[in-house]
């Protein structure tokens, strides 16, 4: 069986060389990251408005979409030359509606692109996590306010359960962990061949609740498997969608 992760570097232009235009953007309940050709990692702030330290984002959805819309254009003219953004790829967790997806194509038209794709928040920690997803994997991301747990086989999504629960929250990290455990009961009740594979291998953590050692530790202990943090893994959703940006990029009709 291959390794969990591997490990390989996140390229920056197209496969010509030549650097396009474009953002692909995480925006989370407490932080917002982008990454940018060219640039790299440009933001890595707090989802809050300067002027109110209002946060116009919760459990994962726009609750403000004026101020978010505000915040996401002054967060980018800060950092780099404003330029046209082509094509805008976004993090969306696995529970959006159609409403909050609603919202967040306006946020995002702020940016003026061309085209704007949206990616399961869960699919892109993977992609950024750089690990083989043709087989069986499940996925935990621990956010701020909201924790998912997704099983993925041959890349899509197989199945998924979402907990408005983070590590800004007042919880123990033991409650987090039994919230984890019970969504894979569920998922393991629907789709068993490949939960039992998907186990087996190893669980791929992700967000900012992978960078504490206790809930690595006490979800590997409750689930009887392998618990891998991703490397870095609080940006590993918008490397992901950086990932999907520069395959737009190369992509013929993405030109």
């Amino acid at each position: 069986m291959k390794p969990l992760l591997a490990g390989r570097p996140l390229r920056r232009t197209t496969s010509s060389g030549r650097t396009r235009t474009g953002l692909a953007i995480d925006l989370g309940s407490a932080r917002t990251r982008a990454w940018a050709p060219g640039h790299g990692l440009l933001v890595d702030v707090p989802t809050m408005t300067a002027a109110t330290g209002k946060r116009p984002v919760r459990r994962g959805k726009i609750i403000d979409r004026a101020a978010t819309a505000a915040l996401v254009g002054e967060l980018l003219k800060s950092q780099v030359i404003v330029e046209r953004r082509r094509t805008v790829v976004a993090t969306i967790p696995i529970t959006s509606d159609e409403v909050h997806r609603g919202h967040l194509l306006a946020v995002l038209d702020v940016l003026g692109p061309e085209t704007i794709l949206t990616i399961d928040t869960v699919k892109a920690a993977a992609l950024g996590a750089d690990v083989d997803m043709t087989e069986p994997l499940l996925v935990v991301d621990i956010g701020a306010q909201l924790t998912e747990v997704a099983l993925l086989a041959g890349g899509s999504l197989c199945g998924a359960r979402c907990t408005k629960l983070g590590v800004r929250d007042p919880v123990s990290s033991t409650q987090i962990v039994q919230e984890i455990v019970e969504s894979t009961v569920q998922l393991m009740g629907e789709c068993g061949p490949q939960m039992v594979d998907a186990l087996d291998r190893g669980v791929l953590l992700t967000g900012g609740g992978a960078l504490r050692p206790e809930i690595t530790y006490q979800l590997s202990t409750q689930l009887g498997a392998t618990v891998q943090p991703a490397p870095a893994p609080q940006s590993a959703a918008v490397r992901g969608a950086a990932l999907v940006l520069q395959a737009a990029h190369r992509h013929p009709g993405a030109s």
